[in-house]
């Protein structure tokens, strides 16, 4: 299958929205925790258990993306974000039908099996075609795509609260909210579908530099690198610190203020885990940007020292400043996008443009431990405290000082990483490319 080739005088600018289209769609997945309330109630369920799967979809994502990655990078964006569209929205009719009989299992199977197959290809799908048309700013191409990832959930999150308003917060209003997501979402994702397109050349902008300009790996020889496993670590540790907080956004600010005189509603904390999609989309766009001007390595320093700050200071005093407890989370949470986004410059940066798409999908596999270990962490823990008669901000104490000493161990493996050792550079990938695009059909 040959990728959609732009024509001449095709817009670059066309591609990023593109991207958006289905971003933007697969996104949703950030705004699973306004669902947890409604799920434990009427299937009676665990906080442990409602996030099962959330957790199995990010597990999925970065399976789907590390065994995927190369069937990208070889039929092209427009064939994955035609699986990403099928898969996600066959995903929500699942669980709409898991939710209408009362069968969990069902849930678990289409939002995180098969839901969480289309998040990784969708997730994937337009990384590599966006670095080949802007190898002069490609941590602000992908972070405008990523952005959209991370903005998702400020359009599901109050959309999904309104639907669980509208149709009831029970099994069958469940379902109906997850059937319109499927059916929506399809359509909204088949523009991207429809708009996609490869550029002409390795250089898509005459003036400007080549997609394969300076060093080049292969995607096999890559995984046999210590940077490659540095940036594993890292950003295993930067996403298990955000996502610890994300999966649980509206019912830890509840309980954070549960004991106090001004208790946060449900429609307030849904309205907390849209502020945190904005930073997280924010985070995206605007720290993948900056590392275009003072570098990756740089930027992760941020990501990673400034992160266990903030998570000290929700620590210890977050339960008694409401302003510091949401601005802290909303700087995580920028943290937690910007690191998203950046991580595919950051793998240009050291391996060049050839099969970054591939590097990329298999360094997700980082992501999909994360999505295990950080909720495990804050929920295991959270159900423990409780049973130990313990409540408010007191459920959350030790996770967030796991949070901290995770955050230390990304920000060592990130001052290790160097450039990469000759011996693994690919002599000639503009051929090799080249020669694989020009094969027939």
């Amino acid at each position: 299958m040959s990728p959609p080739v732009a024509p001449p005088g095709w817009s670059r600018w066309l591609v990023p929205p593109a991207a958006l289209s289905v971003h933007l769609s697969i996104g949703q997945a950030y705004a699973w925790s306004v669902f947890k309330p409604p799920l434990e109630s009427a299937l009676h369920l665990s906080g442990t258990q409602s996030a099962l799967p959330f957790q199995l979809a990010i597990v999925m994502l970065g399976l789907s993306a590390a065994f995927g990655g190369t069937l990208v990078e070889r039929n092209g964006p427009r064939w994955a974000m035609t699986v990403a569209l099928v898969c996600f929205s066959t995903g929500f009719l699942i669980s709409a039908l898991g939710a209408q009989t009362q069968q969990y299992w069902l849930i678990v199977l289409g939002y995180g099996f098969v839901g969480g197959i289309g998040l990784g290809i969708g997730y994937i799908s337009p990384v590599s075609t966006l670095i080949k048309w802007f190898p002069d700013r490609p941590g602000m191409a992908t972070g405008i795509a990523i952005m959209g990832f991370g903005g998702g959930a400020l359009i599901a999150s109050p959309w999904s609260a309104q639907m669980l308003q509208s149709f009831g917060s029970d099994h069958s209003g469940i379902a109906l909210a997850f059937l319109v997501h499927g059916l929506s979402y399809a359509v909204f994702m088949s523009l991207g579908v429809l708009l996609v397109r490869v550029p002409r050349s390795e250089k898509p902008v005459a003036a400007g530099p080549s997609a394969f300009q300076g060093v080049q790996v292969s995607a096999r020889s890559a995984v046999r690198t210590p940077q490659f496993w540095c940036l594993w670590i890292v950003l295993c540790m930067n996403v298990t610190a955000g996502i610890g907080i994300l999966e649980k956004a509206a019912p830890m600010i509840t309980d954070f203020f549960a004991d106090t005189s001004t208790p946060v509603s449900a429609s307030a904390a849904a309205g907390f885990v849209a502020l945190l999609s904005a930073a997280n989309m924010a985070g995206r766009i605007g720290w993948s940007s900056a590392s275009d001007l003072i570098g990756r390595k740089n930027v992760y320093r941020v990501y990673l020292g400034a992160g266990a700050i903030m998570y000290l200071l929700i620590a210890f005093f977050g339960d008694s400043s409401k302003p510091l407890f949401i601005l802290c989370a909303l700087v995580i949470l920028s943290f937690y996008g910007g690191g998203f986004a950046t991580i595919p410059a950051y793998l240009k940066d050291l391996f060049g443009a050839y099969q970054v798409g591939a590097i990329h999908g298999r360094l997700l596999t980082a992501w999909s431990t994360a999505g295990v270990l950080g909720p495990l962490i804050v929920n295991w823990i959270a159900d423990h405290q409780k049973e130990a008669g313990k409540h408010g901000s007191s459920l959350y104490g030790l996770s967030f000082v796991i949070m901290i000493g995770l955050l230390v161990i990304g920000f060592a493996a990130n001052e290790l990483v160097r450039p990469v050792h000759p011996r693994h550079h690919v002599p000639a990938p503009k051929e090799a490319a080249d020669g694989r695009r020009e094969q027939p059909a």
